[in-house]
């Protein structure tokens, strides 16, 4: 092999990846990443080693724990953060989408790890991002305790970015929920969304962008805001307020609202022969959904089949056990109430089915 005439061989930086811009991100966003720490990640290291640590003894306090793990994304809202220049939120909705998952059968989230994919490496945009992991894992209860920042040059823009993240959560093997503890005559509780959430952006898009042709700093008067920022609304994460709800009342099943809607994300905890019904009276769906619905001409069922309709986590609990639910929540500042109930399945096909119209 010949030798290479200094200074104009190939190289890793010239190629577009940029290790020191990567080393750099990662000393802004070590602060942020403390403040996730629980007691079984306390002095266990931190950022910069191989793997992330979490002392697995604190689970000798459960008799029989079962690990649930759960990973996701956000979206294709990622790309509504790149262009307002936002980068500080997108990091609550990826926790949400993953912890939310988690706490579904009754788990406590334990820790996350995070996967950043950047066509450049930005380093204070990176640590914005990592800094709303960080203030999602504080709002769910969990650590970080680690991640992956990759530098993709050639396949993503200098701008473009996406999230991923993995989770892991410990639950009791007797008090997990789900389909086998619900029973007829049990309340279906709603609670309320912040907002679109994570799930039917690309059909969001479709509709503001290339229908209605707004933008993103248009001011809409029913939001009182633009819609950027209405968009780019943080997914609201409820983990720990499910977990209250353990605490003080006898939960038979949740169910996180995401892709699909409420009735199919529903329909995947009630067991054969029970039905529930949600009545659509209960609640008026925020103006974002009319919104969408009105300026893309998007039918009612394609609607809910796409988007949550302002209802983001459902718990279904015994009758006797509402008034107790419903003030946890209220106390905890989460806006719930009783959408429907759980009946005989019958004929119908389907575990679950909304019902009436909705409230104006």
């Amino acid at each position: 092999m010949s030798e290479t005439t200094a200074g104009t061989g190939a190289s890793y930086a010239a190629a577009g990846v940029d290790i020191e811009a990567g080393d750099r991100a990662v000393e802004l966003m070590k602060d942020w990443v403390k403040k996730t720490q629980r007691p079984e990640t306390a002095g266990l290291g931190g950022l910069g080693g191989f793997a992330g640590l979490f002392d697995a003894s604190a689970l000798k306090r459960f008799e029989r724990p079962l690990l649930a793990s759960a990973t996701d994304g956000v979206g294709t809202k990622v790309d509504l953060a790149r262009q307002l220049g936002v980068y500080d939120t997108i990091g609550r909705d990826l926790v949400a989408m993953v912890m939310d998952d988690i706490v579904v059968c009754g788990a406590e989230p334990l820790f996350m790890t995070d996967y950043i994919c950047v066509g450049k490496v930005h380093p204070e945009r990176v640590a914005a991002i990592v800094k709303g992991i960080a203030e999602g894992c504080v709002l769910a209860g969990c650590a970080l305790v680690g991640g992956e920042t990759a530098e993709h040059p050639g396949l993503l823009g200098p701008d473009d970015f996406d999230v991923a993240g993995a989770g892991t959560g410990a639950v009791e093997a007797d008090r997990v929920l789900g389909a086998d503890r619900i029973r007829k005559g049990d309340a279906v509780i709603a609670m309320a969304s912040s907002g679109l959430h994570s799930n039917g952006y690309s059909l969001v898009r479709h509709v503001v962008f290339d229908r209605a042709k707004m933008t993103l700093d248009q001011q809409v008067e029913e939001f009182g805001r633009t819609l950027g920022e209405e968009l780019l609304e943080p997914t609201r994460i409820y983990s720990l307020d499910c977990l209250a709800l353990t605490r003080t009342t006898d939960v038979h099943a949740f169910s996180h609202v995401t892709g699909g809607g409420l009735a199919a994300n529903l329909a995947r905890v009630i067991p054969d022969g029970l039905h529930a019904t949600v009545d659509r009276s209960t609640w008026t769906p925020g103006a974002v959904f009319d919104l969408v619905g009105t300026a893309g001409q998007v039918e009612r069922l394609e609607l809910e089949k796409t988007l949550n309709m302002g209802v983001g986590m459902i718990a279904v609990v015994p009758e006797d056990s509402v008034d107790v639910a419903l003030a946890t929540l209220a106390d905890r500042g989460v806006d719930a109430w009783v959408a429907g109930e759980i009946t005989d399945r019958g004929d119908r096909a389907t575990g679950a089915e909304l019902t009436g119209d909705y409230a104006r």
